[in-house]
């Protein structure tokens, strides 16, 4: 598995959101849905994202605009223009004074606006929930990313908006897949131009590229950092510090998060036990697991597998 593939394991659309937009000036978008992450391809028109921190951002038909939550944003067709619809968590669709308006904007199979012949069509896609092994993703990923017409190969694009509208057995199945689609074809446009993080470009390294893929290949081995500097044929000193200077944090640290991430995974996607789960990521017993878990995420294991979040716990207490 390459470097790519392994951040874009935890993004995987299940039954996400997906509506194409139909729009005529003067309007404006206020979302703050709480979504990870949300993919906006600007069709027809064009559009600015205004966020609450830097300058706004323009969009031109054939631009795609990735935006990593929670934080709200507004998406307008300039930027003065005041905030008419508000989309809340469970993409509720209110007017600013609380007026429901989801059925009264429907144009049909997964389209909504003001006009069915609206001057500005974009498809939007929203993960609502994300797999726990593409934090590392997430955290790569600045506020709003924009990928221009041209950047990144938009065939899947296309596709995307000629089967949105459909609805045909199976047509959640292929539209996840679609929107997966047309996410790793952005980020893979991304990850290749200078402003990607630079800690992915430590993958190019022959030694620290060695290293990352050892540990994620097989978290359950009983790394240390002697051992996997033996792996390499690097000393201890210089493996931590070229490591860490290329991938932002050591090299135990980084195993400890791709452990636990893979385990939050499995915990949902598995009926595994908890105990078996431990030893598959590499920790000795579901106590050590449990232990790990809940110092990073604030939840037990258990609590995890049945969707409860830290949040909810500490409103319960």
């Amino acid at each position: 598995m390459d470097a790519l593939a392994s951040l874009l394991e935890g993004p995987r659309a299940r039954g996400a959101f997906l509506m194409c937009s139909l729009l005529d000036p003067p309007w404006s978008l206020r979302i703050q849905d709480e979504a990870p992450l949300t993919v906006l391809s600007m069709i027809r028109g064009g559009a600015w994202i205004v966020t609450d921190e830097g300058a706004p951002r323009q969009l031109g038909a054939g631009d795609v605009a990735i935006f990593r939550g929670p934080a709200p944003y507004t998406v307008a067709d300039d930027p003065a223009t005041e905030p008419q619809i508000i989309i809340h968590p469970g993409q509720v669709t209110k007017t600013p004074q609380g007026e429901v308006l989801c059925e009264t904007l429907s144009l049909g199979v997964r389209q909504w606006g003001t006009d069915p012949d609206g001057a500005t069509l974009m498809v939007t896609g929203t993960y609502e929930s994300a797999g726990a092994a593409s934090r590392r993703l997430l955290r790569a990923l600045p506020p709003v990313l924009v990928l221009r017409r041209g950047e990144f190969d938009s065939r899947v694009l296309d596709l995307l908006v000629d089967e949105v509208i459909k609805d045909e057995p199976a047509q959640s199945a292929v539209l996840d897949r679609l929107l997966d689609l047309v996410l790793i074809a952005a980020l893979r446009a991304w990850f290749s131009r200078a402003d990607a993080p630079g800690w992915y470009h430590a993958y190019g390294d022959p030694l620290v590229g060695k290293a990352l893929r050892l540990l994620q290949h097989n978290p359950a081995h009983g790394w240390t950092v002697a051992g996997l500097a033996e792996a390499v044929g690097m000393s201890r000193a210089a493996l931590a510090r070229r490591f860490t200077d290329l991938v932002g944090e050591p090299p135990m640290a980084f195993l400890t998060e791709w452990r636990l991430a893979l385990a939050a995974d499995l915990l949902q996607e598995s009926d595994a036990t908890i105990e078996a789960i431990a030893r598959q990521v590499g920790y000795g017993s579901a106590f050590a697991l449990s232990t790990a878990f809940k110092r990073h995420f604030g939840i037990s294991p258990r609590d995890h597998r049945l969707g409860v979040t830290a949040t909810e716990l500490s409103s319960a207490g």
